[in-house]
């Protein structure tokens, strides 16, 4: 029970921290939320591709691959298998791949956001 209660524990603290970077760079500098999700993404990309990422996600789980950082780990990581298995065109092939399920959940459950709710303009009513 308690090695359960602290594998929730990391995922809880390195995804907060993570989130509350993001919630820093909106608040303290003059960056939108588009390039914030862009910046975080290549992060995890290029922490995944230098080796600093994966001790990361052993340590902490969900908390370290739920977050825009984790869909650019499981990028990395998808294009460095394929690329093993398949050479170069792995690299545009590989990364796709190993999102697809994340990718088709987003737009589905935003495109039953949109049927369910009514969707307007942030400030137009």
């Amino acid at each position: 029970m308690m090695a359960l209660f602290l594998t929730f524990l990391k995922a809880f603290a390195v995804g907060g921290l993570i989130c509350c970077v993001g919630q820093a760079l909106l608040m303290h500098t003059k960056l939108t939320s588009a390039r914030i999700l862009v910046l975080f993404v290549v992060s995890g990309v290029m922490l995944t591709a230098i080796g600093v990422y994966k001790p990361l996600v052993d340590f902490a789980g969900a908390g370290a691959t739920v977050p825009l950082l984790g869909f650019g780990y499981s990028l990395a990581v998808g294009a460095m298998r394929a690329v093993q298995e398949k050479g170069l065109l792995g690299a545009f092939t590989g990364g796709i791949v190993n999102t697809a399920a994340g990718i088709s959940a987003a737009v589905m459950f935003g495109l039953l956001n949109a049927l369910i709710f009514s969707p307007h303009m942030k400030g137009h009513n």
